[in-house]
Protein backbone atom coordinates (compact mmCIF):
# COMPACT_ATOMS: atom_id res chain seq x y z
CA UNK A 1 0.00 0.00 0.00
CA UNK A 2 1.25 3.75 -0.88
CA UNK A 3 1.02 6.06 1.77
CA UNK A 4 3.19 9.34 2.69
CA UNK A 5 3.21 10.82 6.19
CA UNK A 6 3.90 14.19 6.98
CA UNK A 7 4.85 15.33 10.12
CA UNK A 8 6.69 18.60 11.52
CA UNK A 9 4.12 21.09 11.35
CA UNK A 10 2.89 23.40 14.50
CA UNK A 11 2.73 27.14 15.69
CA UNK A 12 5.79 28.87 15.18
CA UNK A 13 6.59 32.90 15.46
CA UNK A 14 7.67 34.75 12.39
CA UNK A 15 11.09 34.40 11.46
CA UNK A 16 11.40 30.32 13.16
CA UNK A 17 12.07 27.81 11.35
CA UNK A 18 10.47 24.21 10.93
CA UNK A 19 11.78 20.78 9.23
CA UNK A 20 8.76 19.08 7.39
CA UNK A 21 8.86 15.19 6.81
CA UNK A 22 7.29 13.04 4.34
CA UNK A 23 7.82 9.45 5.02
CA UNK A 24 6.49 7.38 2.53
CA UNK A 25 6.12 3.49 2.37
CA UNK A 26 5.60 1.28 -0.59
CA UNK A 27 7.45 2.81 -3.14
CA UNK A 28 11.20 4.70 -3.16
CA UNK A 29 11.27 8.42 -3.05
CA UNK A 30 14.20 7.78 -5.07
CA UNK A 31 11.91 6.41 -8.13
CA UNK A 32 9.16 9.34 -8.09
CA UNK A 33 8.92 13.26 -8.24
CA UNK A 34 8.05 14.40 -4.36
CA UNK A 35 6.26 17.63 -4.20
CA UNK A 36 5.27 20.08 -1.11
CA UNK A 37 2.31 21.63 -1.64
CA UNK A 38 0.09 24.17 0.57
CA UNK A 39 -3.32 25.05 0.76
CA UNK A 40 -4.42 28.28 2.87
CA UNK A 41 -8.28 28.81 3.90
CA UNK A 42 -10.32 29.59 1.24
CA UNK A 43 -6.98 29.67 -1.10
CA UNK A 44 -5.50 26.79 -4.21
CA UNK A 45 -3.12 24.70 -3.30
CA UNK A 46 -0.16 25.74 -4.70
CA UNK A 47 3.34 24.40 -4.94
CA UNK A 48 5.99 25.02 -2.61
CA UNK A 49 9.00 23.21 -3.83
CA UNK A 50 9.69 19.77 -5.72
CA UNK A 51 12.42 17.30 -6.15
CA UNK A 52 13.02 15.05 -9.27
CA UNK A 53 13.53 11.49 -9.11
CA UNK A 54 16.96 10.21 -10.03
CA UNK A 55 16.02 7.76 -12.74
CA UNK A 56 15.38 10.57 -15.12
CA UNK A 57 17.59 13.61 -17.22
CA UNK A 58 16.25 16.22 -14.30
CA UNK A 59 17.94 13.51 -11.65
CA UNK A 60 17.17 15.00 -8.12
CA UNK A 61 16.73 18.54 -9.26
CA UNK A 62 14.63 21.00 -7.26
CA UNK A 63 12.61 23.54 -7.96
CA UNK A 64 10.97 26.48 -5.92
CA UNK A 65 8.21 28.67 -5.91
CA UNK A 66 9.16 32.40 -5.55
CA UNK A 67 7.81 32.33 -2.15
CA UNK A 68 10.10 29.71 -1.40
CA UNK A 69 13.41 30.38 -2.98
CA UNK A 70 15.87 31.87 -0.24
CA UNK A 71 14.06 30.68 2.12
CA UNK A 72 13.13 26.68 1.48
CA UNK A 73 15.51 23.61 1.33
CA UNK A 74 13.81 20.36 0.18
CA UNK A 75 16.00 17.42 0.50
CA UNK A 76 15.35 13.48 0.34
CA UNK A 77 17.15 10.98 2.74
CA UNK A 78 16.87 7.46 0.28
CA UNK A 79 17.62 5.56 3.23
CA UNK A 80 15.14 6.57 5.22
CA UNK A 81 12.46 6.46 2.52
CA UNK A 82 11.72 10.16 3.17
CA UNK A 83 11.61 14.11 1.91
CA UNK A 84 11.98 16.82 3.90
CA UNK A 85 11.14 20.95 3.64
CA UNK A 86 13.66 22.53 5.62
CA UNK A 87 11.74 26.32 5.67
CA UNK A 88 13.57 29.07 7.04
CA UNK A 89 12.47 33.34 7.95
CA UNK A 90 8.66 32.42 8.13
CA UNK A 91 5.89 34.48 7.84
CA UNK A 92 2.54 34.51 8.91
CA UNK A 93 1.45 34.41 5.01
CA UNK A 94 3.42 30.92 4.96
CA UNK A 95 0.15 29.63 6.69
CA UNK A 96 -1.25 26.68 5.42
CA UNK A 97 -1.53 23.02 5.62
CA UNK A 98 1.50 21.73 3.92
CA UNK A 99 1.08 18.10 1.79
CA UNK A 100 3.65 16.26 0.09
CA UNK A 101 3.00 14.44 -3.01
CA UNK A 102 4.17 11.95 -5.29
CA UNK A 103 4.51 11.91 -9.07
CA UNK A 104 5.51 9.16 -11.83
CA UNK A 105 8.70 11.05 -13.47
CA UNK A 106 8.18 11.62 -17.04
CA UNK A 107 11.39 14.00 -16.78
CA UNK A 108 8.92 17.16 -16.89
CA UNK A 109 10.86 18.91 -14.17
CA UNK A 110 8.88 22.39 -13.81
CA UNK A 111 5.88 21.54 -14.11
CA UNK A 112 5.81 19.20 -11.19
CA UNK A 113 5.74 22.22 -9.06
CA UNK A 114 3.05 23.68 -10.64
CA UNK A 115 0.50 21.35 -11.74
CA UNK A 116 -0.90 19.40 -8.66
CA UNK A 117 -2.88 16.47 -11.34
CA UNK A 118 0.53 15.32 -12.17
CA UNK A 119 0.49 13.50 -8.96
CA UNK A 120 -0.84 9.88 -7.70
CA UNK A 121 -0.39 10.37 -4.16
CA UNK A 122 -0.81 12.52 -1.33
CA UNK A 123 -0.79 12.72 2.86
CA UNK A 124 -3.09 13.81 4.97
CA UNK A 125 -1.14 16.96 5.23
CA UNK A 126 0.33 18.56 8.41
CA UNK A 127 -0.27 22.31 9.61
CA UNK A 128 1.95 25.38 9.93
CA UNK A 129 0.79 28.36 11.95
CA UNK A 130 2.91 31.58 11.92
CA UNK A 131 2.03 34.05 14.31
CA UNK A 132 2.84 37.68 13.80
Amino acid sequence: EVQLVESGGGLVQAGGSLRLSCVASGFSVDDYTIGWFRQAPGKEREGVACISSSITRTHGTAYYADSAKGRCTVSSDNAKNTVYLEMNNLKPEDTAVYYCAAAVDYGLGYTYLVDVDEYDYWGQGTQVTVSS
